[in-house]
Parts: structure tokens; C-alpha cells; sequence
């Protein structure tokens, strides 16, 4: 097994480089992915390696760029769009949810929209509105789009592959804070399905779930639980639209509770739908109820109050302690 350390930002950049290598019609598209290659150096020298109309600089219109792809989709191509930051998506909303989620529908499943979209998301970066948000929601409840979030660099890698190589839409979340965490990369190891669910800690008193950047964060609340006497199981979705429940629901029918940890806001989210269905499908098994932990229902506020407004180990710990306590 061939293993290399190194940041999320370099495994998504290697994984972007071996689908190009591996498929001419792989194609990399998005504001100052070129020359600059990125505004988090994703797609450094890509561009150098396979050529300007390969990797394509394109004016800042993300309608445009997410329209164009739609027809090169429709040509033979698997355009990879970079969203430069999360809340830049809005403006394409309308040609993401209308158009690209609904055309394979539409088509009676004869055309296929093999197009990724790459969204940096969520918060910990110390930046400006509009830079810090966490807007897969809308995403996942879009029927005709799949939605993924990597936590790991070997995820990055392998996610970022499985997703250009899928033949439906595909909007990749990217956690911007975990962007220069390292971690081992297995490059020659065999992927896991990119739909699926993961235990990347067991425990036996409470299952702790999240995705994204928020699965380091539920990783150090489980080793400051475990120095108290509580061992805690963690769960990385890994996949928000399908959810890959088993995973989930069988470590709830062990510790008979779970909390569950995101960035984004808690009304009508992920976290909202995950525990509404693990109450719904192991409601026997439960000892409490499934407790949420989210950033609260207000926008995103300025840089320095981000600390308040993100869930951290504390505000995990909270919860734990709430559902031991009934």
C-alpha cells in the first residue's frame, strides 16, 4: 500500500489530477482556477499540466459558468466547476436547482448530466459574509442532485474521483477550514462507495454524527469525553443526499443515544432530517432523545464572533452530557 501524507487542499488536487489523467473529457472550469489555481491553491498547476482548455478561467458569472457546463455535459463532457466561495453559489441556484438537478428527469433518464459542482463551505476562517457559510441544505433537498462532504484527505482524494466518474450531478462540499489538515492518503487502496456512511471511532455510551469539518470537531469532544469516563462512538455521514443510514442506526441501537453536530444553522437541515429518521427507525433502541448541535438561526455573524456562533467540543460535550442525564 503506497501512503503520502498531506493537506486536504494537495488530495483533492491530486484526485482532480488523476480523473483529468484518466479521462480526456474531464474538464476543470471556475474563477481563477488557472494561472492562480484557486483562491486555496485546489487546482495549482493544473493548468500548467493539461493546458487553458482543460482548466478554464472563466468571468465571475456563476450562472454562466454552471449554464456553460450544463451544454458541455450535454456534449460528451464531465465539467468539474470551483465555486469560489460558498455563498457565490447563489447566483447559479436558479440553473443548479431548475435546470441541472431536473433535466435527466425531464429526459426520462436518456440524458445524463455528469457535472461536479465544488463548493469551499463553512466557517473558521476568519473571513467576511458571504465566505463563511454553510448552504448544503438546500442542496440535499433537491431531488435529482447528489451531495457530498469529505472529512479526511483520503476521503478528499478518493470522494473527489468517485463524484467526476458518477453520471448525476454531484455537489461536492468542501470543508475550507480542514483545507490544510493533514492526513494519510492510500493512493493505490480501493475507494469506498461514495455514498456511504462511516464508524471513524467506536464507543458504547453515546453516538456522536456529523460531516464535514464538524467530524474533526465530534473526534476531539469523544477524546475529552472518554478522559471523564464517557466513551463515544463517532459517525461521518460522509454522504447528505442519499444518507447512508446503517452505519448510523446501528451505532444508535448499541449506545441508545446520539447527538448530532453541524456549521450549519438547526431549523429544516441535514442534522434536522438524520434525526428525525433515526428517531422514526430505531425509536425502541433510544434511551434519549436525539439531541442536535448547530450554528444558531441568524446569519452568519462578523469574523470575530465566529467562535460563538460555531459548535465546538464544549457545546458537543453539553449535549452529551443532556442525553446521558435522562
Amino acid at each position: 500500500m503506497t501512503l503520502e501524507t498531506m493537506p486536504l487542499s494537495k488530495a483533492l488536487n491530486s484526485g482532480l489530477r488523476r480523473a483529468m489523467e484518466d479521462d480526456s473529457k474531464v474538464l476543470l472550469m471556475g474563477e481563477d482556477i488557472g494561472k492562480l489555481g484557486g483562491v486555496f491553491r485546489v487546482t495549482e498547476h493544473l493548468q500548467r499540466d493539461f493546458g487553458d482548455k482543460r482548466v478554464l478561467d472563466t468571468p465571475l458569472a456563476e450562472s454562466g459558468i454552471v449554464g456553460t457546463a450544463i451544454g458541455l455535459a450535454m456534449t460528451g463532457f464531465r465539467p468539474v466547476i470551483e465555486i469560489q466561495f460558498d455563498g457565490f453559489v447563489f447566483p447559479a441556484f436558479d440553473q443548479i436547482t431548475t435546470q441541472l438537478a431536473k433535466l435527466t428527469n425531464r429526459h426520462e433518464g436518456k440524458l445524463s448530466l455528469p457535472i461536479v459542482i465544488r463548493i469551499p463551505y463553512g466557517g473558521h476562517i476568519g473571513a467576511v459574509e458571504h465566505h463563511q457559510e454553510s448552504p448544503e441544505a438546500y442542496f440535499a433537498h433537491t431531488p435529482g442532485l447528489r451531495v457530498v462532504s469529505p472529512s479526511t484527505p483520503n476521503d478528499a482524494y478518493w470522494m473527489i474521483q468517485e463524484a467526476i466518474a458518477s453520471n448525476d450531478p454531484v455537489i461536492f462540499m468542501e470543508p475550507k477550514s480542514r483545507y490544510w489538515q493533514k492526513g494519510e492518503v492510500e493512493l493505490d487502496a480501493s475507494a469506498a462507495p461514495l455514498h456511504s456512511s462511516r464508524v471513524v471511532r467506536t464507543g458504547s455510551d453515546v453516538t456522536l454524527v456529523g460531516h464535514g469539518a464538524m467530524v474533526t470537531t465530534l473526534l476531539q469532544a469523544a477524546a475529552l469525553a472518554e478522559a471523564e469516563g464517557t466513551s463515544c462512538e463517532v459517525v461521518d455521514v460522509r454522504s447528505l443526499s442519499p444518507v447512508d443510514y446503517e452505519p448510523i442506526l446501528s451505532s444508535v441501537r448499541k449506545t441508545g443515544r446520539m447527538v448530532y453536530a453541524q456549521e450549519a444553522q438547526g431549523f429544516v437541515s441535514v442534522g434536522s432530517e438524520i434525526a428525525a429518521t433515526v428517531m422514526e427507525r430505531a425509536f425502541y433502541a433510544l434511551e434519549a432523545p436525539v439531541l442536535r448541535v448547530s450554528g444558531y438561526d441568524t446569519p452568519f455573524p462578523p469574523a470575530k464572533l465566529e467562535g460563538t456562533y460555531l459548535p465546538d467540543a464544549d457545546r458537543i460535550l453539553e449535549a452529551v452530557d443532556r442525553s446521558l442525564a435522562y
